[in-house]
């Protein structure tokens, strides 16, 4: 019989699932892979690499794209990609409001095992690679929604143009005004809603600037006044990769997860039908279902994994998509809307401009496109 000895002092050795984030190492990616420009908001980020988001609101723009890694970068970080995020027009001067930024957000009923909210408030620790042309002080954040708003920039420093260069934060009680999260006012609720922020600063206007290492409820705790400015010209790149979230005040190696387990955890919150990891034969099958009327059916998509709340939909166009007739032929869509949805499943509602006959049995097909894609959304 083997003795299993504790080991002491490692409060991060960690079991299987210690990263409370997903994707980390940017193994998923259903949505695309090549450099696109992200979305202008204040409200919304754009996602590429699964659950990860891009934000850009000033006067310049960013791209993101896959960053493969060659042998040399594998060797020293231990990842096959990175997110890659470059600067491809300038805003030399970022108004008071303005931001950029790459976040996650984390799911509330899966940081319950921090203890926020109680006497017992575990510290936590973000750590990552991280490589850009451009060296300074840059920000790494957390914020917390639940019960009272609150947030904590801290500060590190890319010392090394073009360099690797690992991290490690830790984030807790023991920072200034932490003992907050001992209080009511640290609690996250046991819900499928947002439980942490975990934000890397590009760039913040003054209206973000705060103390680093003071946990603050306003907005002004969401960065440093010593934040480089990412926006300062089109040379400048910035790669992220092997991030890591975890209880405790230490950092503990990464957890690479299966590749098949971490798209399943990413399908929670996005599932891309023809996406990435699937090749798809034309005119195949999407979803069963069955006609109603001349011009519509219903069909259902079951989700591989429960889905984290009922999602939305979208498709790359929806003539992208065609309807069998039960006849042997087949019309293209020209709508496709969510009628029902749930996390197990989602009943979609499909008009043509005429040709099907009510009562048959149909299925929705690819429209002779492997680029055609149906995407269910329910991202934080």
């Amino acid at each position: 019989m083997v003795q299993r000895v504790p080991v002491s002092g490692l409060e991060n050795a960690g079991g299987n699932f210690k990263n409370l984030l997903v994707n980390g190492d940017y193994q998923i990616w259903q949505r695309a892979t090549s450099a696109a420009t992200v979305t202008a908001s204040n409200s919304a980020g754009t996602y590429m690499s699964d659950r990860w988001a891009s934000w850009e609101y000033n006067d310049g723009t960013i791209t993101q794209e896959q960053s493969a890694l060659d042998n040399d970068d594998f060797e020293t970080t231990g990842m096959r990609n990175a997110l890659l995020v470059k600067c491809t027009g300038t805003d030399s001067s970022i108004a008071a409001d303005q931001f950029a930024m790459i976040t996650q957000v984390i799911e509330a009923q899966n940081c319950q095992g921090l203890k926020w909210g109680t006497d017992n408030a575990k510290d936590v620790t973000l750590s990552f690679w991280v490589k850009s042309n451009l060296t300074g002080t840059f920000t790494a954040t957390l914020r917390k929604p639940d019960s009272t708003y609150y947030y904590i920039p801290k500060e590190y420093t890319i010392s090394s143009a073009n360099t690797w260069e690992k991290k490690r934060i830790t984030y807790g009680p023991d920072d200034t005004n932490g003992s907050v999260l001992k209080a009511s006012t640290g609690n996250i609720v046991n819900d499928n809603g947002e439980g942490i922020w975990v934000q890397f600063g590009l760039a913040f206007g003054s209206n973000f600037h705060g103390t680093a290492g003071t946990w603050a409820n306003a907005i002004t705790g969401i960065s440093t006044s010593n934040q480089t400015n990412f926006m300062s010209s089109t040379s400048n790149n910035f790669y992220l990769t092997g991030v890591q979230f975890e209880a405790g005040s230490g950092a503990s190696d990464f957890e690479h997860l299966p590749f098949d387990v971490q798209l399943q955890r990413c399908m929670r919150y996005c599932n891309v039908m023809n996406g990435t990891h699937e090749v798809v034969a034309n005119y195949s099958t999407l979803a069963p279902g069955y006609v109603t009327a001349s011009t519509q059916g219903y069909f259902t998509v079951v989700h591989p994994v429960p889905m984290r709340l009922a999602p939305s939909e979208t498709t790359s166009a929806d003539s992208d998509f065609l309807l069998a007739d039960g006849a042997g032929g087949s019309i293209a869509t020209t709508g496709i809307a969510v009628n029902q949805a749930g996390s197990n499943r989602t009943l979609l509602l499909a008009t043509v401009s005429s040709g099907l006959t009510a009562g048959r049995g149909s299925a929705m097909l690819y429209n002779n496109k492997t680029t055609a894609t149906l995407t269910l959304d329910a991202e934080l």
